[in-house]
């Protein structure tokens, strides 16, 4: 190995050689430490992380508390297998999960490994208690790499690829863009048009959605839209199942995206932040719905595993002793206001969007306001990097610059950021 060559360089060498393309590595750097909202390279760069693991870290790197809940739990039991026997923090994971969603109503609450776990899973506990084979997503939704669950997303490229035949009877439908023209009235009436020719209401089981478009844009679903498709569900038997995989646990100023809206789902997808890093899933419903399935039609080897639970309350007594909802909002305050300020030198941010701190800017071409510019949203990531920062793009034509930073980011951390960032785009633009 040619000794001139970075340990980065080596080390994504060794990765070019012994990892398929297929997974795709957002930045050419190879993480050695971290912690809060910051990061280390193994060449000692230091990097402020405003990915948080793809919206995973809402209580950062490595807090000490959940560390300690890790530590603890695998002095006592690593691995049991809930199917095998059951434990204690599995079962206060989900009543404290039931009791967060579904109030004063009784809910009950399953544990996975992965959010496509959680939404393959939704969709069979919903078929089972309804007796109905159809699913109705959104153009733009992400619901995971699975084969339902890329069936499920919306948006074509890189996900479906040459992967199918898909399953059958999944039906997407049009998701408000405010931006885009498209109003909550046009979404409804696509929606009506498509119950009308495509699949008849009664034949639906159920419809998913995310609250704020994760992998599709960072775009919000008006209330009235939540709302009406609340209506809409009620009236014909459909389950709701609100995927809150990437918007939960704080992210956009509320515990849970939906919340928002003042609606209550019959379903709801938890992962990413549940656990601050440890891989954990959930699906949280109405009991009715979620006694469905006989015994035997859920589980998983991994699902629920205890090591993820001892974390995931760490990660739940967070938000209530050191109020990371009051904490987030006033960081969102900070980063829209800094947003909105680089949009008005930056006539190539077309918008600047999002719910609590889940916020994005998107960027077009310089003749047409509207046009998608993916090469200069890929560009403002590179040079952000290059400047000490590290986000990542999102959105159906991959130009959207999307920032996760966790909750307990510092107001100078935003504010470097800000800097950094006007920096990416002083070059790019």
């Amino acid at each position: 190995m040619n000794s001139a060559l970075t340990e980065n360089q080596r080390l994504l060498a060794l990765r070019e050689q012994h990892v398929p393309r297929g997974i795709a590595t957002a930045h050419p750097i190879v993480a050695a430490k971290a912690q809060g909202a910051e990061l280390w390279d193994v060449d000692g760069k230091r990097y402020l992380d405003f990915v948080g693991g793809i919206g995973v870290l809402n209580v950062g790197h490595n807090h000490p508390k959940v560390v300690e809940a890790v530590r603890r739990q695998v002095g006592e039991i690593s691995h049991a297998s809930f199917q095998v026997v059951a434990y204690e923090n599995y079962i206060e994971v989900a009543a404290r999960l039931n009791k967060m969603i579904g109030g004063d109503a009784h809910y009950k609450t399953v544990l996975f490994t992965s959010g496509a776990e959680a939404v393959e899973n939704a969709v069979k506990i919903a078929r089972g208690h309804t007796n109905r084979t159809a699913v109705i997503s959104f153009r733009g939704g992400f619901h995971g790499r699975t084969l339902l669950g890329v069936t499920l997303t919306g948006m074509s490229q890189p996900y479906k690829q040459n992967f199918g035949p898909f399953p059958a009877e999944i039906y997407h439908a049009t998701y408000p863009n405010a931006y885009r023209g498209i109003s909550t009235e046009d979404a409804l009436a696509e929606l009506d048009e498509l119950f009308a020719t495509d699949v008849a209401p009664d034949r639906v089981a159920a419809i998913i959605i995310e609250p704020v478009q994760g992998d599709g844009g960072f775009l919000a679903a008006p209330k009235a839209f939540l709302q009406a498709l609340r209506a809409r569900c009620t009236q014909h038997g459909i389950v709701l199942i609100l995927d809150e995989i990437q918007a939960g646990f704080g992210r956009t100023g509320t515990m849970f995206g939906f919340q928002h809206a003042g609606i209550q789902p019959d379903l709801v997808t938890v992962a990413k932040s549940l656990a601050g890093g440890m891989p954990l899933s959930g699906v949280v419903g109405r009991a009715e719905i979620m006694d469905a399935p006989t015994p035997g039609g859920l589980g998983g080897t991994y699902g629920g595993n205890a090591v993820a639970c001892a974390a995931a309350l760490a990660v739940l007594d967070l938000f209530e002793e050191q109020d990371l909802l009051a904490q987030g909002e006033k960081l969102a305050a900070q980063l829209s206001e800094g947003l909105q300020a680089l949009q008005k030198r930056y006539p190539r941010i077309g918008d600047v969007r999002g719910l609590g701190f889940m916020q994005a800017i998107e960027m077009v071409a310089d003749d047409v306001r509207q046009t998608p510019d993916a090469a200069l949203a890929q560009k403002v990531i590179d040079e952000a990097r290059n400047a000490g920062l590290l986000v990542i793009k999102c959105g159906v034509h991959r130009n959207v610059v999307r920032f996760l930073a966790p909750l307990v980011t510092t107001p100078e951390q935003v504010a470097e950021a800000l800097q950094m960032l006007d920096k990416a785009l002083a070059a790019a633009c």
